[in-house]
């Protein structure tokens, strides 16, 4: 059975598909089989996204493809270790189906109280339909300063959740390299990329005891 990890939100521009894009590029490069399914048919940033990258002919391969539905993308899961789905920018009656099904649900945000009041509004309905904290992962995107770290932390921490360490920084080298059809962790940016890996280790961490915890209910 594959691990399910879905990226959610409630608005777009918040780094959703910047992370999931990462999260696919570094579990195909464990060697895992890797599925990116985008859910949103209009836009398919995802897919494009994916183009590009075997256009570049990478190295490590990611399966992604467009999606009408969350059902169509698990229609051939067991072919594949790690499912990764990037939901539309915004929530709709799918997202709660999306979010029981999965291992992990990731919610991005900014460091703008735009982003951080809806942000804490879509924790407190993942959690009010069954979704417990243990599976939940807030990540602190599009950082422009420092500064802007502590002020999101301590607003997401006073709503009673907590973001995962580290955060990713808005780069331009990150831009460009999504348009090469590279995730932020192919890039090399010296120690700006410290805090970026500093997040994607976390998540990781996360997701892997919540995967401990998963296996230990099935009895495996």
């Amino acid at each position: 059975m594959p691990l399910i990890v879905s990226f959610v939100s409630q608005k777009g521009g918040v780094g959703k598909s910047t992370l999931a894009r990462a999260l696919a590029a570094v579990g195909a490069t464990g060697k895992l089989k890797v599925k990116l399914a985008d859910l949103d048919i209009q836009q398919q940033t995802s897919v494009r996204w994916g183009k590009a990258r075997k256009q570049r002919g990478t190295a490590s391969p990611i399966d992604v493809g467009a999606f009408r539905s969350f059902d169509d993308a698990l229609a051939d899961s067991e072919a594949f270790d790690l499912i990764i789905v990037d939901t539309p920018g915004h929530t709709s009656p799918s997202t709660g189906t999306v979010a029981r099904a999965s291992h992990m649900v990731v919610v991005p945000t900014s460091a703008t109280i735009d982003d951080l009041y809806p942000t804490v509004l879509l924790l407190r309905a993942l959690e009010e339909i069954g979704i417990p904290q243990s599976r939940l992962a807030v990540a602190l995107c599009r950082v422009l300063e420092p500064s802007e770290e502590k002020v999101a932390r301590n607003y997401v921490a006073a709503a009673g959740y907590e973001l995962l360490p580290g955060f990713i920084p808005e780069r331009a080298s990150y831009r460009n390299a999504q348009n090469r059809g590279q995730a932020l962790t192919e890039t090399i940016d010296g120690t700006e990329n410290e805090s970026a890996d500093a997040l994607i280790e976390s998540l990781l961490r996360k997701i892997a005891g919540q995967s401990d915890r998963t296996r230990n209910w099935s009895g495996d």
